[in-house]
């Protein structure tokens, strides 16, 4: 009975992610919001029933840990509740696509590991449910102090400063000394300094937009893409690289900058070929040549990405199905791969849906960069769509070989603690960049609606004033 239950609810759960995924899509459509809320509220109908669906299926697979499963699934929905709802609530100027999107892409992640590594499951819910209340706060705390414009140097050296740290406390995983140890958590600085990054860059060019300005800004960003070259975490300093130019292009809105920056770019991938020749960056070498060719060390150095390419094609469109694929064979499947374990288990329509959900994140990050007025959140919310999106890129393009591995995660999905923390972090400014514009869209509104009825009268008093004579 259990295989039957396990076998059906993979295709119910397909479903349900197709009507999530176009649900992404129609929700922004220009309709009343009485329709508007209908739709919403539907999305987030389709994402309980997905995660129940999968919940059902992973407690029939592990009876022995049937209840602290089902503990842990209703934990997981007293927090998605209380925050879809209390969140809008208390910011109801707030973007529910986002916060349903937020929500949706946590619990994947957090089923994904349950079935993976349920301590680190555990681990991660512990994590996130702590970050997001103590997020909860930056869109009041933005509404409130106007001046966070004004620090721009400031987020600049505080960046540098941060990403340099792990020179004196760091350790090196795979490769990189980007991780820092305090009292046994390893946090990686790099991952919360974008945020900083993004503040800074943004702070410089809501000012002033001159040459000179530009090339401060350059020189303070070159100087943190320098820190991570030499800590080795090449992935992380082309995160950094492709925002800067990005923000800089909309900043300024000089082509100029933009060109010069590419080819400047290419300079830096030329000298990054050099050092790679010289064998400076080993683990790099390792993941080039692997990507090249995984086939020609298939037990060896292409043994992971074999493996995560053998658990897509396994899965095939529909899935192996929750619990009955082997994507715990996959070296760090928890993190970097878990794009290989979705797709094996939950299929490959499934995963090509959740690429769809996540580029729907991006869509809502631009859009309110489109319609903020103020330059400052402008620069800003383009510069987190920007780090949102290819960050998400670099990671599913590097387990499904479309370039070399960079040992980046999928926000809100893979595990780990700094990427889930930055991860929230970024997603609560764009609440809070969203709130404040939406506020004032609606005094402007309420204002010219004033003009409007207070014209209306003045027109009509003369011709009442005169029947009365």
């Amino acid at each position: 009975m259990a295989n039957i239950i396990i076998n059906v609810s993979k295709y119910i759960i397909l479903i349900f992610m197709a009507l999530y995924t176009l649900s992404c899509f129609t929700v922004v459509q220009d309709v009343s919001e009485r329709e508007k809320e209908r739709r919403l509220n539907k999305q987030i109908v389709y994402v309980f029933l997905i995660h129940f669906l999968c919940y059902l299926t992973l407690a029939l697979s592990n009876a022995e840990e049937m209840i602290s499963i089902v503990v842990f699934y209703g934990l997981q929905i007293l927090v998605a509740t209380i925050y879809m709802y209390l969140y809008h609530y208390i910011y109801p100027y707030s973007n529910r696509v986002i916060i349903n999107n937020m929500s949706f892409l946590l619990l994947i992640g957090y089923t994904m590991l349950t079935r993976l590594d349920f301590s680190l499951a555990k681990k991660q819910f512990i994590i996130a449910t702590s970050t997001m209340i103590m997020v909860s706060v930056i869109p009041m705390i933005m509404d409130k102090y106007k001046n966070l414009r004004n620090y721009g140097i400031a987020y600049g050296i505080i960046g540098i400063i941060a990403l340099s740290s792990v020179f004196v406390i760091g350790v090196e995983q795979y490769g990189s000394r980007n991780w820092i140890s305090i009292a046994g958590i390893s946090i990686q600085p790099s991952e919360l300094v974008k945020i900083l990054f993004v503040f800074f860059i943004a702070s410089m060019l809501s000012k002033r937009r001159d040459l000179k300005q530009v090339v401060i800004t350059t020189v303070v960003a070159g100087l943190h893409m320098v820190v991570l070259v030499l800590e080795k975490d090449l992935g992380g300093a082309l995160i950094f690289f492709i925002i800067f130019i990005f923000m800089i292009y909309l900043g300024t809105g000089k082509i100029r900058y933009l060109i010069a920056y590419i080819v400047g770019g290419a300079a830096m991938a030329g000298l990054a070929f050099v050092l790679f020749k010289n064998r400076l960056f080993d683990h790099v070498m390792v993941r080039v040549n692997v990507w090249k060719d995984p086939w020609a060390d298939i037990s060896g150095g292409g043994y992971q990405i074999t493996q995560s390419l053998f658990a897509i094609g396994s899965g095939g469109y529909f899935g192996s199905g929750l619990t009955k694929g082997s994507p715990d064979v996959i070296p760090v499947s928890e993190s970097d791969f878990i794009f290989s374990a979705i797709a094996e288990e939950f299929g490959v329509l499934f995963a090509m849906a959740l690429i769809l959900v996540c580029f729907s994140c991006f869509i809502s990050f631009i859009s309110i960069a489109m319609k903020v007025r103020n330059r400052f959140y402008k620069t800003m919310a383009f510069g987190f769509a920007i780090c949102y999106i290819f960050q998400t890129f670099l990671s599913i393009g590097g387990v499904t070989k479309f370039i070399p591995s960079t040992g980046v995660t999928i926000p809100l999905v893979s595990y780990g603690g700094s990427s889930v923390l930055s991860s929230l972090v970024m997603f609560s400014i764009m609440q809070g960049i969203s709130t404040i514009e939406n506020k004032e869209a609606k005094k402007i509104e309420e204002e010219k609606r004033s003009i409007e009825e207070s014209a209306g009268k003045s027109k009509t008093a003369p011709k009442g004033k005169a029947e009365r004579d």
